[in-house]
């Protein structure tokens, strides 16, 4: 018989753009005892994840569960639902994920109108009710809450009480705010938002957690064409929500049971004090890279707490400060996404790497690789380079007042 090593893999600081480290609460909640997926003590906990879903997404009505899949999966599971072909939808978008919303829509038949930033921008709201206005029809407008691809966060709250007398329905990708940044999709009228498990909510990859109104679920009841078994909506409702059960399909106890954890994470720490607690640490991480010379791909006033996107210096090989990062330093950060994406890192801070003192350990690992002069593709050394950078004056990017939106937000209320 052949012997194979057991499995260990690396330590890892994950400051991509996810996924984060997981709760260690979270990893042994996995260890637990399985139950059957038509197991009556299961459905007791799928109760209870419903029930803390609502309150993370601050949606108290209409349809809240998590889906059996990816954050992708979780964009294409609102699209399918909620549009028909021939249908118009408007996409917001400035960056890979906007883009993607697109795609996907086209790929179900609907007729999309986009309406586009460049990258490190938010798509300016009146541009976005402009497009409204040309389209009357449009049956859904999509955004992205956190463009995980730029580190730009949009100006959600602000966009949806415009939208409050329209019959368009809205759609807005959480995926990197969910449990990161202040967000409160009841009341501010979000028809239908998704997100992960991998990021700020600090579980592992495998559920995208949804959040349907009212209004999107009328619409799902009224549609003419049927939707792809494994993303209907309605009849997942009858496996997480209605009681008895339906059987659907085999649901993923584990990962059920580590967002059952993780979302008690979240409500144990307080939602404000969590959206606080990675402005803190995205803000702090964001003004120390300025103050090194760094620039910040996102626009002052847009910039997103649990991920920053920082332009890579001119004359240094990004890839190779990642791979040193990673191989001396144990720490993973991202690169650009796309084919039209810059020199750009990605870093995170999400879940329980939203601390200080993990910016701070980001900071000095590329401080220590960027100091040993790593060569650049054309040949010049990178700590001349990255030195000339330190002695740039801060600008505009440094002002007091421009920190992560979300924390603005939440210290107002």
């Amino acid at each position: 018989m052949l012997a194979l090593p057991a499995l260990q893999p690396s330590e890892r600081l994950l400051c991509g753009p996810g996924p984060s480290n997981p709760e260690p609460s979270v990893l042994e909640a996995m260890s637990r005892p399985m139950l059957g997926h038509l197991d009556p003590e299961l459905h007791e906990i799928l109760d209870e994840v419903v029930e803390m879903l609502r309150r993370v997404y601050g949606m108290p009505r209409g349809l809240v569960l998590p889906l059996h899949c990816t954050g992708t999966a979780g964009m294409e599971a609102g699209i399918a639902n909620l549009l028909e072909p021939g249908d118009t939808a408007v996409v917001a978008q400035s960056g890979f994920f906007g883009r993607r919303i697109a795609e996907i829509a086209r790929r179900y038949g609907a007729e999309v109108v986009e309406v586009a930033a460049e990258l490190g921008e938010a798509v300016p709201n009146e541009r976005i009710l402009d497009a409204l206005d040309a389209h009357p029809d449009a049956r859904l407008l999509a955004v992205v809450h956190a463009e995980t691809s730029t580190g730009v966060e949009h100006p959600l709250e602000d966009l949806v009480v415009e939208l409050r007398d329209r019959e368009t329905l809205l759609m807005a990708d959480c995926v990197t705010s969910l449990g990161g940044v202040r967000l409160e999709v009841g009341s501010w009228g979000v028809d239908y938002a998704y997100s992960c498990t991998q990021k700020c909510l600090a579980a592992p990859p495998g559920m995208s957690p949804v959040a349907v109104s009212e209004a999107a679920l009328e619409r799902m009841r009224e549609r003419r064409t049927p939707v792809p078994f494994s993303f209907d909506l309605l009849l997942l409702e009858r496996y997480w929500v209605d009681r008895p059960v339906t059987y659907h399909h085999t649901a993923p106890i584990l990962n059920i049971y580590a967002l059952h954890q993780a979302l008690r994470g979240v409500l144990d720490e307080g939602l404000v004090r969590r959206w606080l607690r990675h402005d803190a640490a995205g803000g702090h991480l964001q003004r120390e890279l300025v103050g090194r010379g760094f620039e910040l791909l996102a626009e002052p006033g847009h910039r997103l707490a649990p991920l920053t996107a920082v332009r890579v210096p001119d004359g240094v090989d990004g890839k190779a400060v990642q791979t040193r990062l990673l191989h001396e330093h144990g720490i993973e950060i991202g690169g650009g996404l796309g084919p039209d994406a810059p020199p750009i890192w990605r870093i995170g801070l999400m879940g329980r790497n939203a601390s200080i003192e993990t910016a701070d350990r980001v900071l000095e690992g590329l401080d220590d690789v960027l100091s040993a002069g790593e060569r650049a593709p054309g040949g010049g050394r990178a700590a001349e380079r990255h030195e000339r950078q330190h002695v740039l004056p801060l600008g505009p990017g440094g002002r007091a007042d421009d920190v992560p939106a979300a924390g603005r937000q939440a210290a107002a209320r």
